[in-house]
C-alpha cells in the first residue's frame, strides 16, 4: 500500500499526480568526490623509491607528489584480515578475519565471517550515490563459500559492490589467473603467448567499469577498490621487465639496505639516528621458545656471504624478477590515473595508497620456483630451483623470493609479514591524495595510524555519518580513528593505542611503545603462558633494535594487561600458531556432506579445492565415462591444480594418460600400452597408498597408480601424492579441460576435449579396490 506517495491518485490516470520521489535512488552530494583506494599486496616499507627503496614506481612518486605520504601506518601483518579492516573499519579479530580465510576455525576471532554488522564502506557509499567497483584480489570471502554452491552474500556483489572482475582467494597466477566477473568464473580473455598478464587486465577493467558508468552519469562519483596482485607470489612477469634490473642487485641484500635507510633518512620518513636492525636477531636455537624449540629455519636469513656464486646468482634474478613485477604493475596502475586526469576526474579523486603488510617471507631462506612447497610444508633447495632460473617469472613457474630480500624490502625493520610484534610485518606505505582539496605536501606525516583508520577518515572526509543500521543489521561501532585532521594539520595527534594479534603472535602499540611476545607465527610451539615478552619505544627506536623489557618491567606488565583487556573487547582468543598444513587440513564447515564419492560433469564452472573432492593421504579411484568419435580425439578427461603441483587424466596420441605434478618439482608419467578406439569407454586411474612416502626430501603417500581401459588394466606406476593441497581456490576441478596454467608440460592448456564426448567423471576415495571395474566402476555411467 502507498502511504507514502505524495501525489494524487485518482479512479483515472489522467487525473492523478505521479510522485517518483519514493522509487528514486538517492544521489551523493553535489560535487561529491570519487574515492580510489588501491591495495598493494606483500609490498615492505623500503621496496618502492617512494619509500628510499630500489624499485621505481613513477605512478606512485606521481600521487605522493599530488598529496601526502604517511611514516607511521601500520597493517596486520596478513592480507585478509587487513583487508577487512581496510574496507570496515573495525580490527581484524572483530571482523572475524585474524587469520586468511582459506584457515578459519570456529571460533568469533578467526572465523573468517566477517559479520553483517560491520558493514563494507562500499554498501554504505552504495547506499548513498556512488557507483562502487571491485577490481583485482578480494580474499575476504571463507574459503568453502567461493564456489558454485555457495551463498553469495560475502562474494563482493553481497558486499555492496555494484561490479567485480578479479579473483577471490589470496593468489592467482599472472598468467593464468581463476578470475570472477561478478558472480561467475570466467576464463581469461587471452593467453600468455598472446601477451596477457593479469595486471593490464586489471587495469583495463577498471577503466572499462568507470568509462560505463561516466557515459550515462558524468556527475555521479564512484568508489573503486583496485586491488593488484603484485608483488605477492606468484612474481610473474615479463621478461624485459625483470631484465631492466639486471645488476641492481648485485651487491645483496644484507649491502643494499645501508642505502635504502639512507634515502629514507633524505626522504623524511625516519629519524636521522634510525638504526638498521639486525639480520636473524633471534635466529639461533630458541632457548625462549616453549618446550626448548628451535627457531623455525623458514624464518631465518642466510647471510650473503655463505652463498655460493650459483646461489648468489639465483638471489639476485629473484629480486630482479620481484622488481620488474611491481614496475610493471606500477605501469599499468598508471594507466588508470592516466585515464582519470585525461578525463578529468583526478582533481576530484580521493586516491588511497597503501600496502596490506610487510614484503613477504614464505620463499623461506632458500627462496622458491614453486611457493606451494611453503604451504604443503616442504622447504625448498637452490640444488632444485637453480635449473630453473632463467624461468623465473615465466609461465612454468610459481616463483617466490628468499627471506633475505624480505628483509631488506622492509629495510629498517626486523622480520616480515605475518609478524605482528615486528615493524616488518606491520610498517607499510600510505599515501593520500585530493589535489583539489589538499594541497601537496613534500614532508611526511609521522602520526600513527593503522589499516581500522582508513573508512572513518574516509566518512569525515565525505561528510558521511556512519549509519546506525545497515541492509537490516544493527551496526557494531567503527573501531578506526580518522586522522583526516593531519592531512591539514601536521601536527594532529596519531592515535594512542593499537592492538594485534596473529598466527600466535601478540603484540600491543600503547603511546609510542610496542610490547610483543617472542613466538614465531604458525610455529607450532603453544604453550603460549611461557612466552618471554619485548619491549620497544619506537618513538626512539622505530627498526626495534634495543629490547627494555629488562629495563621498564612495570610498563612492559601494564601493556600486557591491556594486551588482554583489548582481547577481551577485540575477539583475540584463542591464539592459534599451528603450521599452515595443519590448519588447512583441519575440519571446517564443506559444501554439501563428506562423501566418499564425487560426481563432476563437463561444461560446467571449475570446482575450487576447499570445495571438492581432498585426495591427500588415501587412496582414490578417477573414473571417466567417454565416447571417442574419432580417431583423433584427444584432451583432458579431468584435471586439478597446475603448474605449481596438480593430477590429471587425459587422452593424447591414441592412448589414456595420468599424470601426477609432485609440487612442481617431480612429474610421474602413467602411460597405457594401447590405442584407445572408437566407442564408449570408461578411462579409469586407480591409486592405492601403501603408505608415507620414506624420503624425508619428498613427503607424501606413495603407491601404485594403475589405469584401466574399461575392464582391462593398462599401466601400471609408482607415484606419491602431496601431503596437502594443489591450491585451495586457483586451478580448481575440472573436467574436459585444464583451466588455468596445465599440470603437465606433456600439453598446452585448456587442451581440451575433442572428437568425443564426456558423459562423467566419478572420483571416489572411499579407499575400495575395484577388481571387477566393468561391473563396479562401469555400473557408474549410463552409456551406450
Amino acid at each position: 500500500m502507498a502511504t507514502n506517495h505524495k501525489g494524487k491518485i485518482a479512479i483515472d490516470i489522467r487525473d492523478s499526480v505521479p510522485d517518483w520521489a519514493p522509487y528514486l535512488p538517492r544521489h551523493a552530494p553535489e560535487g561529491a568526490p570519487n574515492v580510489l583506494m588501491l591495495v598493494w599486496d606483500d609490498v615492505g616499507y623500503g621496496t618502492m623509491d617512494v619509500y628510499g627503496g630500489p624499485v621505481e614506481t613513477p605512478t606512485m612518486r606521481r600521487i605522493a607528489d599530488l598529496g601526502r605520504r604517511y611514516s607511521n601506518f601500520h597493517t596486520t601483518a596478513l592480507c585478509s584480515p587487513t583487508r577487512a579492516s581496510l574496507l570496515t573499519g573495525r580490527n581484524a579479530t572483530t571482523n572475524g578475519m585474524a587469520t586468511v580465510t582459506e584457515l578459519g576455525s570456529g571460533f568469533p576471532g578467526i572465523s573468517t565471517h566477517i559479520p553483517f554488522e560491520n558493514g563494507f564502506i562500499s554498501e554504505v557509499l552504495a547506499e548513498r550515490g556512488w557507483n562502487t567497483y571491485c577490481v583485482g584480489k578480494w580474499h575476504l570471502t571463507p574459503g568453502e563459500e567461493t564456489n558454485m554452491s555457495a551463498v553469495k552474500s560475502r562474494w563482493p556483489l553481497g558486499r555492496g559492490f555494484e561490479r567485480f572482475y578479479g579473483f577471490l582467494g589470496g593468489e592467482s597466477s599472472s598468467w593464468y589467473p581463476d578470475l570472477v566477473y561478478d558472480n561467475h568464473p570466467i576464463e581469461p580473455p587471452a593467453t600468455p603467448e598472446e601477451g596477457y598478464h593479469l595486471a593490464k587486465d586489471l587495469a583495463d577493467r577498471s577503466i572499462e567499469f568507470i568509462r560505463d558508468a561516466k557515459t550515462v552519469d558524468p556527475d555521479k562519483p564512484f568508489f573503486l577498490y583496485l586491488a593488484p596482485e603484485a608483488g605477492h607470489a606468484p612474481h610473474h612477469v615479463f621478461p624485459e621487465w625483470a631484465d631492466r634490473y639486471r645488476g641492481r642487485f648485485d651487491e645483496g641484500y644484507e649491502a643494499i639496505r645501508a642505502g635504502i635507510l639512507a634515502r629514507q633518512k633524505e626522504i623524511g620518513l625516519l629519524p636521522p639516528d634510525t638504526e638498521l636492525s639486525p639480520i636473524n636477531p633471534h635466529g639461533e636455537p630458541a632457548a625462549t621458545g616453549a618446550d626448548g624449540q628451535l627457531w623455525p629455519v623458514l624464518d631465518t636469513v642466510r647471510p650473503w656471504d655463505t652463498l655460493t656464486t650459483d646461489e648468489r646468482q639465483l638471489f639476485v634474478r629473484m629480486a630482479e624478477v620481484f622488481a620488474g613485477y611491481i614496475s610493471y604493475t606500477d605501469d599499468q596502475v598508471g594507466r588508470v590515473i592516466d585515464y582519470l586526469d585525461e578525463s578529468g576526474q583526478l582533481d576530484n579523486t580521493i586516491v588511497v595508497v597503501v600496502s596490506d603488510n610487510g614484503a613477504s617471507g614464505e620463499g623461506g631462506p632458500n627462496g622458491s620456483f614453486n611457493e606451494w612447497r611453503f604451504f604443503n610444508g616442504v622447504p625448498d633447495t637452490t640444488e632444485e630451483t637453480l635449473p630453473h632460473l632463467d624461468e623465473l617469472g615465466g609461465p612454468k613457474s610459481y616463483n617466490h623470493y628468499n627471506t633475505g630480500w624480505a628483509w631488506a624490502f622492509d629495510t629498517p625493520f626486523p622480520y616480515w609479514k605475518r609478524w605482528a610484534g615486528y615493524e616488518g610485518g606491520i610498517a607499510d606505505m600510505c599515501m593520500v591524495a585530493w589535489p583539489a582539496k589538499l594541497a601537496p605536501r613534500s614532508e611526511p606525516l609521522h602520526q600513527y595510524i593503522h589499516a581500522v583508520d582508513v573508512v572513518p577518515t574516509l566518512y569525515e572526509l565525505l561528510d558521511i555519518e556512519p549509519p546506525d543500521v545497515l541492509r537490516g543489521h544493527t551496526q557494531h561501532p567503527i573501531e578506526g580513528q580518522s586522522f583526516a585532521s593531519s592531512l591539514t594539520d601536521p601536527d594532529a595527534p596519531g592515535k594512542a593505542t593499537q592492538f594485534y594479534t596473529m598466527l600466535g603472535q601478540r603484540s600491543l602499540y600503547h603511546e609510542g611503545w610496542l610490547a610483543c611476545s617472542l613466538h614465531p607465527p604458525l610455529s607450532g610451539w603453544g604453550h603460549f603462558e611461557r612466552d618471554v615478552w619485548e619491549l620497544y619505544n619506537l618513538e626512539e627506536d622505530r627498526a626495534q633494535t634495543r629490547n627494555l623489557a629488562d629495563r621498564e618491567p612495570e610498563r612492559l606488565a601494564m601493556m600486557q594487561s591491556l594486551w588482554f583487556y583489548y582481547a577481551g573487547i577485540y575477539n583475540g582468543l584463542p591464539l592459534d600458531d599451528r603450521s599452515p598444513i595443519e590448519i588447512m587440513l583441519a575440519g571446517r564447515p564443506h559444501p554439501g556432506k563428506r562423501r566418499d564419492r564425487y560426481v563432476y560433469y563437463p561444461h560446467s564452472a571449475d570446482v575450487p579445492e576447499a570445495a571438492g573432492v581432498s585426495i591427500p593421504g588415501r587412496s582414490y579411484t578417477i573414473a571417466a565415462g567417454v565416447r571417442v568419435d574419432a580417431d583423433d580425439a584427444e584432451g583432458v578427461l579431468f584435471a586439478h591444480g597446475g603448474v605449481a603441483g596438480g593430477h590429471s587424466l587425459y587422452i593424447k596420441d591414441h592412448r589414456l594418460h595420468y599424470a601426477f605434478n609432485w609440487l612442481g618439482t617431480t612429474q610421474r608419467d602413467v602411460v597405457a600400452d594401447r590405442d584407445i578406439g572408437p566407442g564408449s569407454h570408461v578411462c579409469t586411474a586407480e591409486f592405492a597408498a601403501d603408505g608415507r612416502n620414506p624420503d624425508p626430501g619428498m613427503p607424501g603417500f606413495a603407491g601404485t597408480l594403475t589405469l584401466y581401459l574399461d575392464d582391462e588394466q593398462v599401466a601400471a606406476g609408482e607415484i606419491v601424492t602431496q601431503p596437502g593441497p594443489f591450491n585451495l581456490v586457483g586451478d580448481g576441478i575440472c573436467i574436459g579441460r585444464d583451466s588455468g596454467s596445465p599440470v603437465t608440460p606433456d600439453y598446452t592448456a585448456p587442451f581440451a576435449f575433442t572428437g568425443g564426448s564426456i558423459d562423467k567423471v566419478v572420483v571416489d576415495v572411499s579407499g575400495q579396490r575395484y577388481v571387477d571395474h566393468e561391473a563396479q566402476v562401469r555400473g557408474w555411467f549410463a552409456l551406450d
